[in-house]
């Protein structure tokens, strides 16, 4: 194989020229899928922030409305005095405003799960303290530990390095590293959640890493079908092109050969093009003319 790549001039030329081009495209997709990923996480936490934004308004405003109907005082919104329910481990505690806000805002933190990125939605008190858990993590008890850590983390107080930095947190779109006790390894975006001026929690979405490497994987994958997409035209077209303009070549090979072997020395070489082949035309023509002066001379 190697030695008819090295005896077909076509063959070697695209080769050569495919080389250069795999390793010019391998760069400029290596290059390019640096900035894609980099646009692509940039992206995922801009939306993250924007919606723990849009989350932490929304919840003040309906913690205020509830105030302004008489459904519970400010004080009671702001009650850290956490009443332990039963005895679950982790445990799990109620409020004076806990029972309101599962009916009131349930179905608001779910909504942000339609974004299948998104792994929690939550609202927590300054201390860290989860009222209301989406639908997801609401399951039902089911005694086993493991289970229930992952299918049930409502109403428990995330106090963690983490959960209490977020529940904290007065900066709009906080972004933090989160390792869930489940082992799981997300990013969490928090803001503040304001009740009548006053810092009441913070608003916490859990972005998924790995929706962020299976985006990364899909650009990938697109990226590689490209270039090879590309290099297989490239190898087919720059074969094709060369053999092309080679056939002059080819020509003159098998004329110079006749020459050699004393055969066709009475037909002229005719000049049929302007460039480098032409010259060889009329370079093979001059020698043509010297063997039949020559073989002339000889005979006499």
């Amino acid at each position: 194989m190697a030695n008819f790549i090295t005896k077909k001039i076509g063959i070697k030329v695209s080769v050569i020229v495919n080389v250069f081009i795999f390793l010019i495209i391998s760069a400029g997709t290596y290059v390019l899928m640096s900035r894609q990923s980099a646009k692509l996480e940039a992206e995922l936490l801009s939306r993250g922030q924007i919606q723990s934004i849009i989350g932490a308004k929304m919840i003040g405003q309906i913690i205020e409305e509830a105030i302004d109907n008489g459904v519970f005082s400010v004080a009671d919104a702001f009650d850290k005095n956490y009443e332990q329910i039963g005895n679950f481990d982790p445990p799990k505690f109620h409020t004076k405003y806990d029972s309101y806000l599962d009916k009131a805002i349930l179905s608001l933190e779910d909504e942000f799960l339609l974004d299948e990125s998104l792994v929690f939605a939550v609202a927590v008190d300054e201390n860290g303290y989860l009222p209301t858990h989406n639908t997801r993590y609401q399951q039902p008890i089911t005694g086993d530990a493991a289970k229930d850590k992952v299918g049930n983390r409502t109403k428990r107080i995330f106090n963690d390095p983490v959960g209490i930095q977020a529940a904290k947190n007065t900066t709009k779109g906080l972004l933090q590293v989160y390792k869930r006790d489940t082992g799981v390894t997300m990013w969490d975006v928090s803001s503040p959640i304001f009740v009548k001026g006053k810092h009441w929690g913070g608003f916490r979405i859990g972005l998924s890493l790995e929706a962020i490497d299976t985006a990364k994987n899909e650009l990938k994958l697109t990226l590689f079908g490209i270039m090879a997409t590309i290099l297989i035209l490239s190898l087919v077209l720059i074969f094709i092109i060369v053999n092309h303009f080679l056939t002059p070549i080819k020509t003159l090979s098998n004329l110079a050969n006749d020459v050699a072997n004393g055969k066709k020395l009475e037909e002229e070489i005719k000049v049929t093009n302007e460039d480098e082949f032409g010259e060889m035309q009329k370079a093979l023509e001059r020698l043509r003319l010297s063997m039949v002066i020559a073989l002339r001379r000889t005979k006499k």
